[in-house]
């Protein structure tokens, strides 16, 4: 074997391995945080007139949806050992979920601040929310339009650098601000030395570690 061909097939155990790494941190952080929403704070039902059942949708569908999907689209499209159709595919299906998913959470709190009377758009967890869902609706579009349906091959190679540049930069901006509304939770319950604190604390540590390892897995793919 030649030193490209050694490269290669270290760079594709590396890739894997942070791949497997993200998965586990992903799976970890839904599971912390289902025993939190579940366990602590009473259950998860949009449908329901208990305030706070309404509530839980919110974290509950946005990191689902713009973060743990958002993370496996990324990875998908860079380590499914299949046909390039076939990633794409997959890619814009997670994504389209995962923005779904998105609607769902953001009409959950709305509803939520509408039975407590609460104002909208006063934190920098709702600016950087929702400057994060628009965002990502609009690099949605442009991928749909770009890569999915026909287009010339100079328009999709100028749009790919800013295609990948801005997913990345989306995920951590959407996992910005899951950390900054978990801290916002945090203050609000007035939690200190508890166990439910710590469960906050090590779900949003999971879904740091979630993030960091996408991105490392996803850029270090890109040498296979």
């Amino acid at each position: 074997m030649d030193n490209y061909g050694y490269e290669r097939a270290t760079f594709r155990r590396s890739a894997s391995r942070l791949t497997l790494a993200a998965h586990l941190f992903g799976i970890l952080a839904i599971v912390l945080m289902l025993i939190w929403l579940l366990h602590y704070r009473g259950g998860i039902e949009y449908g329901s007139y208990n305030s706070d059942r309404v509530f839980n949708a919110h974290p509950f569908f946005m990191f689902c949806g713009f973060v743990f999907l958002a993370g496996e689209a990324m990875m998908a499209y860079k380590t499914i050992k299949s046909e390039h159709k076939v990633q794409k595919f997959f890619h814009g299906i997670l994504h389209l979920t995962a923005l779904c998913l998105g609607v769902a959470g953001i009409c959950a709190v709305f509803k939520y601040h509408d039975m407590v009377n609460v104002e909208d758009m006063y934190s920098l967890h709702s600016w950087i929310g929702l400057t994060t869902f628009v965002l990502f609706c609009l690099q949605w579009l442009l991928g749909v339009s770009a890569f999915l349906f026909p287009s010339s091959a100079i328009t999709r190679a100028k749009m790919l650098p800013w295609h990948i540049c801005g997913g990345r930069a989306l995920l951590y901006m959407a996992i910005c601000a899951a950390l900054t509304g978990l801290i916002e939770k945090f203050t609000f319950m007035k939690l200190a030395h508890q166990r439910e604190a710590r469960l906050i604390n090590f779900t949003g540590l999971s879904i740091l570690l979630f993030g960091i390892f996408v991105d490392l897995s996803v850029a270090l793919a890109r040498y296979v």
